[in-house]
């Protein structure tokens, strides 16, 4: 049975009417028109899915809606600020960590949730965060210099 679930998307309110089991994930693709977030694997593996909830990084085609009502919700499309990238965003682009794209949505949402809980994250913990993304493209380490180097400018920002 459908109820009604209002909570925040990117700092502004919303409000769905959806069963409890429906995916956040597709709220956010089907009824909010937000398309940043992927669908990547339906298995929980692939991390492409992922958005900010709450403050933390979760996966959101395994999040149901009834663990979303009246939390605030960022996607990729929230992380920056108008046309000014996040510092995450710029560092991946900057280290050449963006091939096809597909993984980066949830590796933003994954680092911005990470440095914003704990901007001296160290590589451990940084390599931590990572190891729930899948990339085909990358490699992995032009991700990992990105996120080293995404540290380096939120501490440059903060000053």
């Amino acid at each position: 049975m459908a109820e009604k679930y209002t909570f925040k998307v990117n700092g502004c309110e919303r409000t769905v009417e959806v069963d409890a089991d429906t995916l956040l994930i597709d709220v956010l693709r089907e009824d909010l028109q937000l398309t940043g977030t992927k669908r990547g694997c339906d298995n929980y593996t692939c991390g492409a899915c992922t958005v900010i909830l709450n403050g933390k990084a979760v996966k959101s085609c395994r999040t149901t809606m009834d663990k979303v009502q009246g939390g605030e919700v960022i996607t990729v499309e929230g992380v920056s600020n108008g046309k000014e990238l996040h510092p995450v965003q710029k560092a991946l682009v900057d280290s050449g960590a963006i091939q096809c794209g597909f993984c980066t949505p949830g590796i933003v949402t994954e680092l911005v949730a990470l440095f914003d809980n704990n901007p001296d994250a160290d590589e451990d913990a940084i390599l931590k965060a990572l190891n729930k993304h899948l990339c085909r493209c990358t490699g992995y380490e032009a991700i990992k210099d990105g996120a080293l180097l995404a540290k380096q400018l939120i501490k440059e920002r903060q000053r």
